[in-house]
């Protein structure tokens, strides 16, 4: 099989909130609309994020951003009214959370200073 992209998927309740939301998280707006209650970021950091309404799911997503500097994003989040809970630390590094919303939840990770051992189990 031949892949050219992956989209990761989060349901919403509210079109046009979750687009404020997610325009203010990415610093930009969505790339396209290929169809009707469907809006999507191309190339965020790599990845692709379709936002969709469903009502009956929203809220019950997942997604994880990986960021340089956990302190970096807070600030930046703050800007935009978002506050982290559950940060923690851990041998990958620095996670915390904040959710959409509609209460997805989006984990922010701060990759350790050092390499991770991939062979510690």
């Amino acid at each position: 099989m031949r892949i050219q992209g992956i989209y990761a998927a989060l349901a919403t309740a509210d079109m046009d909130r979750a687009e404020k939301f997610y325009t203010q998280l990415f610093d930009r707006g969505p790339d396209d609309r290929p169809m009707e209650a469907l809006i999507q970021w191309r190339n965020v950091a790599g990845a692709n994020i379709q936002i969709f309404l469903d009502k009956e799911n929203a809220g019950f997503g997942r997604l994880t951003i990986v960021v340089p500097k956990m302190d970096e994003a807070r600030r930046a989040l703050e800007e935009i009214g978002v506050t982290l809970t559950g940060e923690s630390e851990g041998d990958y590094g620095r996670i915390a959370q904040i959710a959409d919303p509609d209460g997805n939840r989006i984990t922010l990770a701060e990759p350790p200073s050092r390499p991770f051992d991939t062979q510690r189990r």
